[in-house]
């Protein structure tokens, strides 16, 4: 049993919704939730309160693509945690931009930080028992949706670092959801090389699947946002078997962290064809995510922008 618990991209969407879910189980003693926004977290705070009729959430305040802010989190953490839910992201309003830190903003919100959050956390001794990254289909590619996974010529540390930086995309005309899941398909890389490092800790990765009320669609322009939100997803997507409820997506994340038959290293999400649904290892239909050596050089490809 999580007796406590950091969810990071709590105060909406899937990272909310698993804190309602974990809040209402025996034995759940904390949550923090870890937003950038006080106001949008005080707000969340009040809801799943009321919710969940528990006075368990607390909020950390923390900007995931911030590495400062990340490290003076898990300095100020008085007591270790037993489970990490890896959840903030999503594609950001100017994704390709660049950091301080010479990354992709939407790199820096989906994984730099995380990175260095689990790093931190473990060299603290303030992580239990397990840590999940919230993944994508998308980094496999999503044949129904015509989403082909852009091939990668050595999948090496430099190869790698073209997706961090960016360069990876410049030749090209970029496709929000295609960078989307490229980033997420190095976080799951870096994350399988984690928890063969790392042996005391549970770690895998877990798509919530195509769950409407995200912010998936902040890769795409705004029109096409507009209809991807309005249309696609709460009406056209789930006769296709392309989308199901928040709480459904939700409830793979609260599994992930209680199931113990999940498999150390993993990465789970929908079978092939389908974004609902059971989960089933992704490795089983694109093969090169459980090629360790792949692994090792992504995690090195992160660690050069950690410092």
């Amino acid at each position: 049993m999580n007796k406590s618990i950091m969810i990071t991209g709590a105060n909406s969407g899937v990272g909310k919704e698993t804190a309602r879910q974990l809040g209402m189980l025996d034995g759940t003693e904390k949550i923090y939730l870890a937003c950038r926004n006080k106001d949008k977290a005080l707000e969340a705070k009040t809801d799943l309160e009321k919710q969940t009729g528990k006075q368990i959430f607390e909020i950390i305040i923390m900007d995931i693509s911030n590495l400062t802010s990340v490290r003076q989190t898990v300095n100020s953490l008085k007591n270790p945690i037993d489970a990490l839910i890896m959840n903030a992201g999503g594609g950001g309003t100017d994704p390709m931009a660049l950091t301080k830190d010479g990354v992709t903003e939407i790199f820096a919100a989906n994984v730099l930080g995380h990175a260095l959050l689990l790093e931190e956390l473990i060299k603290s001794n303030k992580l239990v028992k397990t840590a999940l990254y919230v993944g994508s289909e998308a980094s496999r590619g999503i044949p129904k949706m015509k989403m082909k996974l852009p091939p990668l010529k050595s999948s090496s540390v430099e190869e790698f670092e073209t997706i961090i930086n960016g360069t990876f995309f410049n030749d090209k005309k970029v496709d929000g959801m295609i960078v989307y899941g490229q980033v997420k398909y190095v976080g799951e890389m870096w994350l399988a090389a984690m928890a063969r490092k790392h042996s005391g800790i549970k770690m895998l990765s877990i798509s919530p699947g195509s769950t409407q009320g995200t912010r998936t669609a902040d890769a795409f322009s705004p029109v096409f946002r507009f209809f991807y939100n309005n249309l696609l997803m709460p009406f056209i997507f789930p006769m296709m078997g392309l989308s199901h409820k928040l709480e459904t997506g939700a409830r793979r994340l609260v599994d992930g962290i209680t199931n113990p038959s999940y498999k150390n290293g993993a990465f789970y999400g929908s079978k092939e064809n389908v974004l609902v649904g059971p989960v089933i290892d992704q490795s089983t239909i694109f093969p090169d995510l459980k090629n360790e050596v792949y692994q090792d050089n992504a995690y090195e490809a992160v660690r050069r922008y950690i410092g």
